[in-house]
Order: C-alpha cells, then sequence, then structure tokens
C-alpha cells in the first residue's frame, strides 16, 4: 500500500495541511502512521477517509459530528452551516471583535476554505446587506476581519512553493470579494498579491508573469470580451472569476464561436472559468 506525506495528500484531496492536522489533533479524525523523524504518512485507506469527511462537510455536517459518523454511531443530521454563520453573527452582535477572529481561524481550520467561504461567510455577508445601518455596521466589521484572515493566508502560502498570482477587480466589484476568494486560492497553492482597488481598464498585460485572477460582476460588454479575447492571444494565463464567469459559462453572454476563447470549466460549481486561446485554423 502506497505511503502519502502530508503535503502530497493535501495536493492529491485539494485540503490545507493545517485542516488536516486539526482534524487528527482536534477530532481524532485520521491515524497517520509516522516516519522515525515523527512525519505523519498516510495510506490509501487514510486517503479513502479524508475523500469520505470532505463529502459530509460539503453537505455541511458539523466537524464534530464526523468521528460518531466514521464509527457508525449516529445517522448523519441536516447540514450545519447555520451552526458556523450562527456563531459568527451572535459575536458580531456582541460587538467581540476578538471572539470573530478566533472563530474565523478555527473555522478555517477546520474546514477547507473554499467550504468555508462559500457556505459561511459569503452567506453571513449577505445576511448583513440587507440595508439595515445595524447590519451593515457588522458587515463592515466582519469585512475587516476578513481581509485581515486573508492576509495571514496569504503570507503563510508564501513561505510554501506556490505558483505566483494576482488577483484584480474589473469595474464595478465587491473589493472584500477579492479577499475572500485569496483565502481561496492560497489553500489550492497559490501565492496571490492582490490589487485592492476594482479597475475599469486593468493593463494585465503588466502581469504577463503571473497567473492572473479577474473578478468580474454582471454581463460582460462587447468591449470587455474583446479585451479578453485580446489578452489571452496574447498568451496571458487569466482566470475568469464573479458572476462574469457563470454568466459567460452559461451562454447567457451570446459568444462568437469564431472569436471568442475557448472556456473551460474550473470547478464543480462553474463559478469559475480559465480562459485559454482557441487554435486558429488556416484559411481554406
Amino acid at each position: 500500500m502506497s505511503l502519502y506525506s502530508i503535503g502530497e495528500v493535501a495536493r492529491i484531496c485539494g485540503i490545507n495541511p493545517v485542516t488536516l492536522r486539526a482534524w487528527q489533533r482536534r477530532y481524532g479524525l485520521l491515524k497517520p502512521q509516522r516516519t522515525e523523524g515523527g512525519h505523519r504518512l498516510f495510506n490509501d485507506d487514510d486517503l479513502d477517509t479524508i475523500r469520505t469527511i470532505l463529502g459530509w462537510i460539503n453537505r455541511g455536517i458539523p466537524v464534530g459530528q464526523v468521528k460518531s459518523l466514521l464509527e457508525g454511531k449516529v445517522e448523519a443530521l441536516p447540514g450545519g452551516w447555520s451552526q458556523g454563520e450562527h456563531r459568527l453573527l451572535t459575536a458580531l452582535q456582541d460587538g467581540r471583535s476578538n471572539k470573530v477572529r478566533q472563530l474565523i481561524i478555527e473555522l478555517g481550520r477546520e474546514y477547507p476554505a473554499a467550504s468555508f467561504v462559500n457556505n459561511i461567510l459569503r452567506p453571513l455577508r449577505e445576511r448583513l446587506s440587507s440595508g439595515d445601518s445595524r447590519l451593515l455596521m457588522m458587515r463592515s466589521q466582519l469585512d475587516g476581519l476578513i481581509i485581515e484572515h486573508a492576509v495571514m493566508c496569504m503570507n503563510a502560502a508564501r513561505k510554501r512553493p506556490g505558483t505566483p498570482a494576482t488577483l484584480t477587480g474589473w469595474g464595478h466589484t465587491d473589493s472584500t470579494e477579492l479577499w475572500l476568494e485569496a483565502i481561496v486560492r492560497c489553500e489550492e497553492g497559490m501565492q496571490v498579491e492582490i490589487l485592492p482597488v476594482p479597475l475599469d481598464e486593468p493593463h494585465l498585460e503588466n502581469l504577463s508573469g503571473s497567473q492572473i485572477l479577474l473578478w468580474s460582476e454582471g454581463k460582460l460588454t462587447q468591449i470587455q470580451r474583446q479585451r479578453l479575447l485580446n489578452w489571452v492571444e496574447q498568451g496571458l494565463s487569466i482566470i475568469l472569476l464573479g458572476s462574469s464567469a457563470v454568466i459567460l459559462s452559461a451562454g447567457e453572454d451570446e459568444p462568437h464561436a469564431e472569436s471568442e476563447p475557448a472556456l473551460l470549466p474550473h470547478d464543480e460549481s462553474h463559478t469559475i472559468l480559465q480562459m485559454v486561446p482557441l487554435r486558429k485554423e488556416g484559411k481554406k
């Protein structure tokens, strides 16, 4: 049976080593072997267990319930994403910034970054966007702590081997989404730099040595689509993010097959598309 280091398991399963350590130490979900030097070694059965855990977590099962599920002691309860959201909301309502900070770190270790961001942080921000001034104030406080956590993740990612990436907004966008996306991308092995102010006219040619993560909201205009095509034809490596990617993916942007870049789904949610140039055929 093959043996894998914690770094190899992280790459295979798409999960942060910090999360794997938390699952072992705090919850007793994993029991890896150890080398003589004390390094963890996982086998194929451990990988199957990790995939099972991820499956339950992606359904919203609380991490604290997973051990009993693995042991077959209980049936899975309904999804628990709302529990994490409620804990953060309660701390915000009580004005306990340090508690919110602690919970963000704790939940960020317990859950894969994409699950944490998409199922807890983004829904909570939406919940605090009703227009009520008190809720908007809490959202602003939360945003500040999200940025703080993202910076921590970005600094940690720079200490590991990874792909250089630049994340920027295009047009009118919610700038906090850039920091949320940075949290996810750092766990995927990217060393992210953020241009925090969205730009109407980004000059991406200056970023040719980096993977470009381009966040955009709403339907792309004809001019934007042409600019996207020009960037791709210049050989830039671009991943389009945000609702613009969803619209383009769904075909609602009415692309022209002969002039549009090819769109490849980047993950199962199809909220992200990687742009790659079409192979041009010679004229007949």
